[in-house]
């Protein structure tokens, strides 16, 4: 199976950013690394490991923060980290980290074998060369997930917490309520710019936040609605969500539309 690659860099308010996608068979993936003040945000994927690794080479940082474990956004910690770069994280899969990568073949054809890297626990905070920065806890899309503030600039690195307004998939673990809970915690700041890990710079950044609370919270009533009238999660999934997307097939369901139904009735039957 041969990946389609590309690559493309390029700046913003001085932020610096290297993009990678890999297509293959009608699914098409990217994923964003962000330089800014003396650091790395997000390593990229294995996969796209020579354009990444060239990208950073180029760059001028002193230490790499990861806004969670998963395999494009950590890809290429452990050849920075060979480079003498400290790598920081949330705490919570420190262990999982420094282990060989465990997670689906399909997902190793895209992103790559992630190779076991070393990484500190991240505080609350933490200084760049001209800034501090404010650490949010962010989980639903991970549950190590976190969001980085520039204090000085009002620059917010949201990582896979937008991705895009209608999320139409998620994983098996993943929580629209949870996620929920980490917009409103994010909107309760005061920011400028958003990054995002997968979207990039985004345009009027909060009121696209604000648009995925909202389409979320309406999705979620709508779920709930459903399910009160005695609609099975499958019955509910087959209804709001019509579209068949390639990536259900490759990963054997681990992407999957129901999972966004499942996820609201099981934090309905926790309360």
């Amino acid at each position: 199976m041969l990946l389609k690659k590309q690559f493309e860099q390029g700046e913003f308010n001085g932020v610096t950013y290297g993009n990678g996608t890999v297509a293959l068979q009608g699914v098409q993936l990217n994923v964003y690394s962000y330089i800014v003040d003396g650091i790395c945000i997000d390593t990229g994927a294995y996969s796209l490991r020579k354009l990444f690794q060239q990208f950073l080479k180029e760059q001028q940082f002193e230490q790499v923060i990861l806004t969670h474990h998963h395999e494009d956004h950590s890809g290429n910690a452990a050849f920075l980290q060979q480079q003498g770069y400290p790598v920081y994280i949330e705490r919570t899969l420190l262990k999982e980290c420094a282990e060989k990568a465990a997670y689906p073949f399909y997902r190793k054809v895209f992103w790559g074998a992630r190779k076991a890297f070393q990484a500190q626990p991240i505080a609350s905070t933490f200084s760049s060369k001209t800034a501090e920065w404010d650490v949010i806890q962010t989980p639903g899309h991970a549950i190590d997930h976190i969001a980085f503030l520039n204090k000085e600039t009002g620059q917010l690195f949201t990582g896979d917490l937008y991705v895009t307004t209608k999320t139409r998939l998620i994983l098996s673990d993943e929580s629209i309520p949870t996620i929920i809970q980490s917009l409103q915690k994010v909107l309760a700041y005061d920011f400028q710019d958003v990054f995002c890990s997968h979207g990039g710079l985004l345009k009027n950044g909060r009121k696209a936040l604000q648009a995925k609370e909202e389409y979320l919270l309406t999705l979620q009533e709508k779920i709930l609605s459903l399910h009160k009238q005695g609609l099975t999660a499958r019955e509910i999934n087959k209804q709001l969500f019509t579209k068949n997307y390639p990536i259900t097939r490759f990963s054997r369901g681990e992407w999957d539309s129901l999972h966004i139904v499942t996820s609201i009735l099981k934090e309905k039957k926790l309360n």
